[in-house]
Order: C-alpha cells, then sequence, then structure tokens
C-alpha cells in the first residue's frame, strides 16, 4: 500500500487520546481528570474519562497523553510566516524608531523573498506551529517581488504539514499603486479559489491604514465580499494615526469604518493605541481586536491594556505577529506583562483567560465550524496533549494557573489535526525539521545578500507612497 493509501487507512481508524487531564473548551470551563478522547476520521466521537471511552472503543489505537493536559489545537489569529528566515539578521543600519525598524528592517525583507523563501518561510513556520500544538492559524503575508500566486505557495505548505490556516496578502501602497492593485487581486482570487475549503481559506489582508492611498482603499471597498472579513494592522504604533492623519486626514478607524471594513469578521492586530471613542467603536461594530504582547515588547511599541478594552465591550483574541508559534508562551507572557505593567500581582485571571476562547470564536466564524477549538462528539478533531502533568488539583477555577504556570513551558507530546497526527510522543510525522533548517540555512545567503541590495529611507505615506 503506498504513502496515500497508509494515510487513508490511518485517518479511517478509530483513535483515542488517554491518560491525561482532559481540558475540553468551550463556553463553560470543565475538567476530567483523567480523560479520554475518541476520534475517527476528522471528527471527534466521543470525549468521556478514560476507562469508560476505551471500554467504548476497544480496538482503537491508543495515543498516551503521559499524565499530562489534553486541549483543543491551539489556534493563533496572527501570525506572519515570512519572518521565519529574518533570524540572525543583521539590517546593517541603527533602528531607533518603530517605522524605521518597519522600514530597514521588514520592508526590506518581504521585498526579498522569492518563491523558493516563501515556500521555505511557511513550512519552517509550520512546523514550529505543529511542535507547539497551534493546529488552526491566521498568517498575514508580504511579497511585493512575488505577489501572485504567493499564497498558493503558503496553503501548499500548510497542506503538506496538515494544519489548518485562513491567509490573507497584505495590500499596501507603499511600492507602488500596481503593487497595491495587485495585492488586491491576489486575495480575491485565493478568496474566491478557497471559498468551501474545510482547511484552508482566504482572508482579504491589508498593511495598515496609512501605507495604503484612498484609491486603493475605494478599490476594495468596492471589490471585497464582505464575507472575506479584513486582516489588518491597526494602531501598533503611534505613527499609524499621525501618518494617516497628515495624508489622509482622519484617523485609521474612521477610514476603515468609511470604506465598510469594521465588522464582526474584521480582525484588528494590536490597537494598543486606540483611544476610548476608537475602541467604542470596535465594540460597536464587533470587530476583534488581536493581542501580540511578546511582539509589542519587542518593538517597544507598548501593550495593549487588555482589561480596559475588554471592559469597553471589545473582543480581544491572542496572536503572535511572527515572534513565534507558541501560543501558550503568548497567553504567559500576556499574563505576567500585565502584572508588571499594573504592578498588582492578582491581576489578570478576570480577562485573560477569555483570550484562547475568543481565537475560536474567531476560527469558527471563518471555517464555519461551530465547534472548532472545542472537544465535542461532532466537533474537528484537532486536540494535543502537553507534556505538562499537574503536580497539584487542577480544576475550572484555576486553569490560568495551570497554563501559565505549568504547561506554558512544557513541550507538547502529540499534535492531531482534523483527525491526522502531525506529532507524535514529541516528533513530527509529516515534516522533518532538520531538513527544513538545513533547506533553509542554504536559502538564507541568497536571502539576506537581497535584503543588504535593497535601500530604505524611501517615503511611503499618502500620495508620496513608494
Amino acid at each position: 500500500m503506498g504513502h496515500e493509501g497508509e494515510k487513508s487507512r490511518a485517518m479511517s481508524a478509530t483513535h483515542i487520546m488517554a491518560n491525561g487531564t482532559l481540558v475540553p473548551g468551550g463556553s463553560v470551563p470543565s475538567v476530567i481528570p483523567d480523560g479520554a478522547v475518541a476520534w475517527q476520521g476528522d471528527r471527534i466521537l466521543e470525549i468521556g474519562e478514560s476507562s469508560a471511552v476505551k471500554d467504548r472503543f476497544p480496538e482503537a489505537r491508543i495515543l498516551d497523553a503521559g499524565g499530562g493536559l489534553i486541549l483543543p489545537g491551539l489556534i493563533n489569529t496572527h501570525h506572519h510566516f515570512y519572518s521565519a528566515m529574518a533570524r540572525g539578521l543583521d539590517p546593517g543600519t541603527p533602528m531607533t524608531t518603530f517605522p524605521e525598524v518597519l522600514d530597514r528592517l521588514w520592508w526590506r525583507l518581504d521585498r526579498a523573498l522569492d518563491p523558493e523563501t516563501i515556500r521555505t518561510s511557511a513550512l519552517l513556520s509550520a512546523a514550529d506551529c505543529i511542535r507547539w500544538g497551534c493546529t488552526t492559524v491566521f498568517d498575514h503575508h508580504a511579497s511585493p517581488g512575488c505577489i501572485e500566486g504567493s499564497l498558493d505557495l503558503i496553503a501548499e505548505a500548510l497542506g503538506a504539514a496538515g494544519i489548518s490556516g485562513a491567509l490573507c496578502y497584505e495590500v499596501t501602497d507603499r511600492n507602488g499603486h500596481d503593487g497595491a492593485l495587485a495585492g488586491i487581486e491576489e486575495n480575491l482570487r485565493f478568496f474566491r479559489e478557497r471559498r468551501n475549503d474545510p482547511r484552508i481559506r482566504g482572508v482579504f489582508g491589508i498593511h495598515a491604514s496609512f501605507t495604503v492611498l484612498d484609491e486603493t482603499l475605494g478599490h476594495i471597498a468596492d471589490r471585497r465580499p464582505k464575507e472575506a472579513g479584513c486582516h489588518i494592522h491597526l494602531a501598533e504604533d503611534p505613527v499609524d494615526a499621525e501618518a494617516s492623519v497628515a495624508a489622509f486626514g482622519v484617523d485609521p478607524l474612521v477610514r476603515l469604518e468609511q470604506a465598510g471594513l469594521l465588522d464582526e469578521r474584521a480582525l484588528l492586530a494590536h490597537g494598543i493605541h486606540l483611544t476610548e471613542s476608537d475602541l467604542r467603536t470596535v465594540a460597536r461594530t464587533g470587530a476583534a481586536l488581536i493581542h501580540n504582547p511578546e511582539s509589542n515588547a519587542n518593538n517597544g511599541v507598548g501593550r495593549l491594556d487588555v482589561p480596559r478594552v475588554s471592559a469597553l465591550g471589545c473582543r480581544v483574541g491572542l496572536g503572535t505577529d511572527g515572534m513565534s508559534s507558541a501560543m501558550l508562551r503568548a497567553l504567559r507572557f500576556a499574563f505576567l506583562n500585565l502584572r508588571g505593567a499594573e504592578k498588582d500581582p492578582t491581576a489578570g485571571f478576570e480577562v485573560l483567560p477569555s483570550l484562547l476562547g475568543e481565537n475560536s470564536a474567531v476560527a469558527r466564524t471563518f471555517f464555519e465550524e461551530p465547534l472548532l477549538g472545542e472537544l465535542a462528539p461532532g466537533a474537528p478533531a484537532d486536540l494535543i496533549a502537553v507534556d505538562s502533568p499537574p503536580p497539584t488539583p487542577i480544576e475550572e477555577d484555576n486553569l490560568l494557573g495551570h497554563m501559565v504556570y505549568g504547561a506554558a513551558e512544557a513541550p507538547v507530546r502529540h499534535t492531531v489535526a482534523r483527525g491526522r497526527v502531525l506529532l507524535e510522543e514529541f516528533e513530527h510525522t509529516t515534516l522533518d525539521p532538520t531538513q527544513l533548517a538545513e533547506e533553509a540555512r542554504s536559502l538564507a545567503p541568497g536571502l539576506w545578500q537581497r535584503f543588504h541590495s535593497l535601500d530604505w529611507g524611501t517615503a511611503y505615506l499618502g500620495t508620496e507612497a513608494r
């Protein structure tokens, strides 16, 4: 039997993940101390106590959770796969402000990407997602020198890895208006072609308001199907509002609302520097703010005040912004960063447990899967086992403590996505990270050489967009 035949046979068999503390997720927190999940194909059949589930399916193949936590597959609502090969890259010039970081590092890197490095970056990131238990990811891509077909390269990488993704190309005028129009076409094409794909979907991507001309925003407003949503950077740094007002006369949120881009399918990455009035608008429209605490700290741009924005009625999810693919570590950082900023050792428990749940709600909308992110009969079989056996009692009201002080620092033992075992006993089954690293090292010198050949400092705001 060939590889595809073996894969089909494995998918049709019944599997059970058992011998762990089961945290099913869902709107009502619950814990099953010695729990198990049974699945067949891409759907969960049953959850419950290990002995009962095993008795119900005596022929099932068992994955032993090793006494750790059995959780729904994690979801990342803001990532940048293309940053995977930037590790160790020296920009060769000082960067003292966030606009300089954009102009001298990231906007040169994305212009240096070619099909090989796009594909390899996506595979590297997908392997990391699997290693850290992330089974669904929203990626925000840019490659101005290779726009057409770039989302297909990423989709193929996710298909090879076995995880699900909602992909977009970030439209921007900073490389010229023709490039912005090409980005629009790439988003629209990919969205239409993947409209009914159960694993890979398209979202409409925009870089940030201050790099998008009014003419371009008008094209987006006219042509974007509402169900395509909008994935955009917003108020990551004060420059977003300052440059937008200087160039267009209004702040970014007003521009987005005028273009009809604010609704329950709008993903607003960062949102750090939104005013209270802005936040009330976000809450009114049902858009989701995506908190990226590690990246914000790394770039020195401030932090999203999650308790404050939540109190104003905003939905808040969690992303990594290309810093890593480790969602539980991002949750831990959000928790500790909040306590440090508030100088309050009791803060965090009232709001932060909802971040991963909001990610599930976002993914359910885009993938039309009402049980995605939950372990329940009929739900997609996305589940992980984290190698963090709880040393103290774990209950509904102390789950976050076990997550941030235990699971966030533990490796993932098993990762299962839509019923397919992608990581078993800490070993990848679909990708070879060592081989991928070797391929990346062979491509990095060329990528970095192209990077260093590119200039920076070109005007990019308003009518002076590159």
